[in-house]
């Protein structure tokens, strides 16, 4: 096992689902020794997707860590899920990998999956890979895929490689780095070294002379000798494109065929010999603004940028070492909460199995167990190290449900289950809202929340039930009015009594001061769940004592939170207080708070109230041909399209739409499209809402508080 941080690449494989990633790792072990028989997804046997939840969907879930010694280096390789609802796992291993390989399916070109991780490529600066697999499919089309590719990603992919035939007879490769030919059994394997045949030799030659350049432009000397010798030799040329690939300059392509384990032995070989190492990789910016570099001579620190929990083991952290040396027994500092861990024992991972090691150096992955306080997006250091790493950045959730359980008691172990899931999963979000009172659970996606609940099911026995969750709605008035109440009790002893006449209205930011009133006090209240309450104290003569002020506020305040038309928030009303009454022995506070709180009521119902609901700005990114199906189920959600743009093969598609028409819209567009396309939705405004859904939504609460 290597202790150089120059020995080491860390590479993780991204891709749209059924791109063939975890068949491609599989022939990699297989390749590099680390396994003596290749696994197969349907067999349920790879290393990669191990657990009960991905035999069961056939499909990666999780990422998973595994390595291979390849000739002196340790190749450290994370295999990731293709799906977009569990980007999570996707935004994570980026953060530690040095190189990413974005796998290509031959047959079906760039999907959307391929979009949504190049912009998280992108983010990080990872130097990238791609590879064309599945060249041995029958519709498999490299220009087609390479095509698509260039116009989606740019100009900077350059091909290493095409095939000499695909589909079916799929058994050869063209070589342009090397110039040689590799031709393959049957069933894969080692391929035989061939001469290129003279027909491909132009092309051959256009592309290796396309390689020599970015070799020369990024080592001195080099042009001048390809200007002079018009060719560079093989080592001089892995020299300049190995900096090209660390720059971001340039991206080459592969092509390959996992299943019959063609072509994987030489993209081996290709990150072995050109990937960059962590000691290659530009120093990483700390949050305070200094700088840490993969130094094995450094103190020690590293990032947790996964955790799970496992039966019978606890918490299960996953680290990369950024500096210094990691040993059993080494005591370090967590940053982000002060707490200090031991660290008993510390692992590499093959898939499931985890090797214990001695030492861990600087830029290489590991694991440990059992930590007590550390969790994701955490660093720890060496004693006396201040150093904190940014933390990772996860996408907003694009679905919401409420959860309820069968009782209430296991509604309270569902909480805490939930919140053990949520310790894991950075992009899974747990609500428990006094506005709905309901607990919400916001994730990615539905097959996201279907993971987590047969996840509940099968690890801490709770059942979980969705439901559709309420809508936070806001209620104003358009109008305005004025309004008294008397609130007067008598029951022997002291009664309350308590006159309140008042003016409500719509508030908006420089509207006049209210006319034919004595202003005494004015507040502008920034109301807990936005908008605001313009209070007008106008009492003139002592009709009101000004000691009932705070118990005036607080009635107004207490209707406010719950709304006359449908029990929600209230927002962006004046209320002028301008004349009452009260009695020298039954007045007091709680007379006035609701006597303040009937008068809001009936002022609010005479000045013409109105609904407003959430709107979201949702964007959408669909292939050509499903365009016309995604627009027409967006117009039955009374959204407002506002705009549309085109993105190589790909429309994206922009529009307003009410959160209440939201529901299940993943599900849907995954239908529609086949799993091509993705969504994203971020809270916009609140809008009104239509007479007609107004009427229905005050009718059905009407009906409840009846019931």
């Amino acid at each position: 096992m290597s202790a150089n941080t120059k020995d080491l690449r860390n590479v993780v494989l991204l891709g749209h689902s059924d791109s063939g990633k975890t068949t491609l790792i599989e022939t990699m072990l297989y390749e590099g020794g680390a396994i003596k028989r290749r696994g197969s997804v349907e067999g349920q046997n790879t290393v990669s997707d191990h657990t009960d939840l991905e035999h069961e969907k056939g499909k990666t879930i999780f990422s998973h860590q595994m390595f291979v010694n390849w000739k002196n280096n340790k190749i450290n390789i994370i295999d990731t899920p293709g799906f977009d609802d569990f980007v999570g796992e996707v935004v994570s291993s980026l953060k530690v990998a040095d190189t990413a390989i974005i796998v290509l399916n031959a047959a079906n070109g760039v999907e959307v999956g391929t979009e949504l991780v190049w912009e998280y490529v992108e983010k990080y600066q990872t130097p990238a890979i791609f590879v064309i697999n599945q060249m041995d499919h029958p519709k498999a089309d490299f220009e087609r895929t390479l095509e698509q590719a260039k116009e989606r990603f740019g100009n900077k992919l350059v091909p290493l490689q095409y095939p000499y035939n695909s589909g079916a007879n799929f058994n050869a490769i063209i070589d342009a780095l090397r110039m040689v030919m590799y031709e393959f059994p049957a069933n894969g394997g080692k391929p035989e070294k061939k001469p290129i045949p003279e027909s491909e030799m132009a092309r051959a030659n256009e592309m290796h002379n396309a390689l020599v350049e970015i070799a020369a432009e990024n080592e001195e000397g080099l042009m001048e000798k390809y200007f002079e010798e018009g060719n560079l030799s093989e080592e001089e040329l892995a020299k300049g494109i190995t900096i090209a690939l660390a720059k971001q300059q340039f991206f080459p392509v592969f092509v390959t065929s996992g299943l019959k384990d063609m072509g994987s032995g030489r993209l081996m070989g290709f990150i072995d010999d050109i990937a960059p190492s962590p000691a290659d990789r530009p120093a990483r910016r700390l949050e305070n603004g200094e700088e840490i570099s993969y130094d094995p001579n450094d103190k020690t620190t590293l990032f947790i940028y996964k955790t799970l929990s496992e039966p019978q083991v606890g918490m299960v952290s996953y680290f990369k070492v950024l500096s210094g040396k990691l040993k059993p027994g080494d005591e370090l500092v967590n940053a982000n909460n002060g707490e200090t861990e031991r660290i008993s024992q510390i692992f590499v991972a093959e898939g499931k199995d985890r090797i214990p090691v001695d030492e861990l150096v600087a830029g290489d992955l590991g694991v440990t167990v059992k930590l007590k306080f550390g969790h994701s997006n955490n660093t720890l250091n060496s004693k006396g190290l201040e150093r904190k790493v940014r933390p990772m950045e996860f996408p907003e959730s694009r679905i919401r449900k409420a959860v309820s359980a069968d009782s209430t008691a296991d509604m309270e172990k569902l909480v805490t289950a939930l919140h053990k899931i949520e310790e894991e999963d950075p992009t899974l979000k747990v609500e428990q809202s006094a506005e709905l009172k309901q607990t919400i659970l916001h994730g990615q996606g539905q097959l996201h929340l279907d993971l987590v609940k047969q996840r509940l099911q099968k690890e801490f026995g709770v059942k979980m039930n969705f439901n559709n969750p309420k809508i936070p709605y806001r209620e104003t008035i358009t109008g305005h009015a004025d309004a008294d109440y008397r609130h007067k009790k008598q029951s022997g002893g002291s009664g309350q009594f308590g006159e309140i006449h008042m003016r409500v209205e719509n508030f908006y930011d420089d509207m006049p001061e209210p006319t034919g009133v004595n202003i005494r006090q004015k507040d502008i209240e920034d109301l807990p769940w936005g908008g605001k309450l313009a209070f007008y104290w106008c009492i003139v003569g002592g009709a009101i004592d000004n000691r009932y002020i705070g118990a005036i506020k607080k009635g107004i305040m207490q209707q406010m939170k719950e709304g006359p038309l449908t029990g929600s928030h209230c927002q962006n009303v004046r209320v002028t207080v301008y004349d009452g009454k009260m009695h020298s022995v039954d007045s007091n506070d709680i007379s006035f708070q609701l006597a303040a709180s009937g008068a809001f009521r009936e002022g609010f119902h005479k000045a013409k109230p109105q609904l407003l609901e959430p709107v979201y700005s949702v964007e959408i990114l669909c292939p050509d041909e499903d365009t016309g199906d995604v627009m027409g189920d967006l117009q039955t959600r009374r959204a407002m399209i506002s705009g549309m743009d085109s993105e190589g093969h790909y429309q994206k598609i922009m529009a307003e739409v009410p959160l209440a028409e939201m529901h299940d819209y993943g599900s849907t567009l995954r239908s529609i499209t086949g799993g091509r396309a993705k969504f994203t939705m971020k809270f916009s405004e609140y809008q009104l809402v239509p007479p007609n859904v107004q009427q229905e939504l005050v009718k059905s609460h009407a009906h409840l508080q009846e019931a």
